[in-house]
């Protein structure tokens, strides 16, 4: 009895245990659920390739390709959703066009061809929303949509209807306003088009000065959005060597803590105070000798919880914007490996006897808290940064300025202004 009573324990406790039973179904249930999550997240029908359009209508030379369901869809990023919108709304504009025919064939043949460009160009933005995203390929494609959609946009101008053309030169005027110059020749000669065609109609030349315009404006834009993007590369690449020379010096000051000694020997103290803690003293021992693995690493991070306290103060004045690059949180980034940099060279200047009436520092706690405090003046030097992306993120949208003209010297004045005097006009 005592045999089979074993044998049963040892069934019993075998593979058929119902412990182990109820974990295999928990993994079965699991794993049923995540085949269901991954089969909604992967739709059936998707192509094969990411970027290619699929034309479901007629071939012609001004048919439109039709937009691909992975346009209505949820996308990651909010500018590929508001482009997605965008193309849907030009595709319309370009699909009533083309409805609209002309007397003359020699003009229609032309928006036949410009309505095959519109074509390409929304072929286009759409390969690049839709296109497998890469590292560091988000700011090409964020162009490529935006440039092409642009284009599309001042090729539907020049075709449009008259009334169309007047009613949209109310638009085409602000656009010009934002982003030219109040000196720019074209933008004086499309105010007073804009002005007269809203008294006598529409008038030779004048279709073509506002394409000019709104496309000279669009330019002005991207060179506005391309200063954007070129500062916050800089202040990203910059954020970068400063982590590298902050993390290159914790490495070292952990291989070799006595060539970046922090440690501080106060007078009738039987401690040496460094920033990872207070060290027995020993007799006839270099000071060098008590420094810790740690010392560079910890002054780092105070300096680091200093720079997060100005971050968060910033904090306050900061501004959303319109722009698809993220300006102001590159400049904030900035800030964090700034401070840990700034702390190490403040305590080192301190054991250095580089600043007066401190040269020495009693304990570890008055290290860290002047780590945190050389940590927090790092803003003494990024704050130029700052006003600078202020400054960059406010030209977007906004007109230059005209130069102001130089006043003419006294050597230029002319010496008298007779009868006999000449004078170039």
């Amino acid at each position: 009895m005592l045999e089979v009573g074993m044998a049963n324990g040892k069934a019993f406790n075998g593979p058929r245990n119902p412990r182990k039973l109820r974990g295999n179904v928990i993994a079965l249930v699991f794993l049923w659920v995540t085949s269901l999550a991954l089969g909604r997240t992967a739709h059936p029908a998707a192509p094969r390739r990411a970027d290619s359009y699929e034309p479901t209508r007629p071939k012609n030379v001004v048919q439109l390709p039709k937009i691909r369901k992975e346009l209505s869809r949820v996308h990651r990023t909010a500018w590929r959703e508001r482009a997605a919108a965008r193309i849907l709304y030009l595709e319309q504009q370009a699909d009533r066009e083309r409805c609209r025919t002309v007397e003359f064939q020699a003009e229609q043949r032309q928006r036949e061809k410009t309505l095959e460009g519109i074509a390409r160009h929304l072929e286009e933005a759409g390969h690049a929303i839709c296109a497998r995203r890469r590292p560091f390929s988000g700011a090409a494609a964020l162009e490529r949509t935006w440039a092409n959609l642009r284009a599309t946009d001042v090729m539907l101008l020049g075709l449009c209807s008259e009334e169309d053309l007047i009613s949209r030169s109310t638009d085409v005027l602000g656009y010009v306003e934002q982003h030219l110059s109040p000196g720019n020749p074209l933008r004086l000669r499309a105010e007073v088009v804009a002005e007269r065609m809203e008294v006598k109609g529409l008038q030779p030349g004048d279709r073509g000065l506002l394409v000019l315009a709104l496309s000279a404006a669009y330019d002005a834009l991207d060179a506005e959005v391309r200063r954007v993007r070129s500062l916050s590369v800089i202040l990203r690449i910059a954020t970068f060597f400063v982590l590298l020379g902050a993390a290159g010096l914790a490495t070292w000051g952990w291989c070799s803590p006595h060539s970046l000694n922090l440690c501080f020997i106060p007078k009738g103290e039987h401690i040496a105070a460094c920033p990872s803690g207070e060290v027995p003293r020993k007799p006839h021992t270099v000071p060098s000798h008590y420094a810790q693995h740690t010392d560079v690493l910890v002054t780092e991070a105070a300096g680091l919880a200093g720079a997060a306290l100005t971050v968060i103060a910033s904090l306050r004045r900061i501004q959303g914007t319109s722009t698809p690059y993220m300006l102001p949180l590159a400049a904030a980034l900035l800030k964090f490996p700034t401070g840990a940099l700034t702390a190490f060279i403040g305590v080192l200047l301190i054991r250095g006897a580089f600043i007066p009436g401190l040269s020495d520092l009693d304990s570890s706690a008055q290290i860290m808290a002047w780590a945190v405090i050389f940590g927090a003046a790092q803003h003494l030097v990024t704050r130029f940064v700052d006003a600078r992306a202020r400054e960059t993120l406010s030209d977007v949208g906004r007109a230059p300025t005209d130069p102001e003209p130089s006043s003419p010297g006294p050597e230029t004045v002319p010496a008298h202004t007779g009868k006999g005097a000449t004078h170039d006009v």
